[in-house]
């Protein structure tokens, strides 16, 4: 299993576990494509699927670092170290 983190927006999330890290994948009519991972944490005091952080397919790089460093404090798997 991986823990799937989709970067909706600059302010907002969805959490999800898939059986596969694909590329591309779809959640609420948005397409979103793979930006980082899957990676698997370093153990903390519990154990970790593998994290792969998916952003929508139209934002820049650039746009898709902005928003994951702005939700780095409200989601525990961005804040991993790996």
């Amino acid at each position: 299993m991986y823990q799937v983190i989709l970067l909706t927006s600059p302010s907002g999330f969805a959490r999800q576990q898939r059986e596969a890290a694909d590329e591309v994948v779809e959640h609420e009519g948005v397409v979103y494509s793979l930006r980082a991972g899957p990676r698997q944490p370093l153990p903390t005091d519990h154990a970790w699927d593998e994290v792969a952080v998916y952003a929508p397919e139209e934002i820049s790089e650039e746009e898709f670092q902005d928003w994951y460093a702005a939700l780095q404090p409200q989601v525990e798997e961005l804040r991993l170290k790996y």
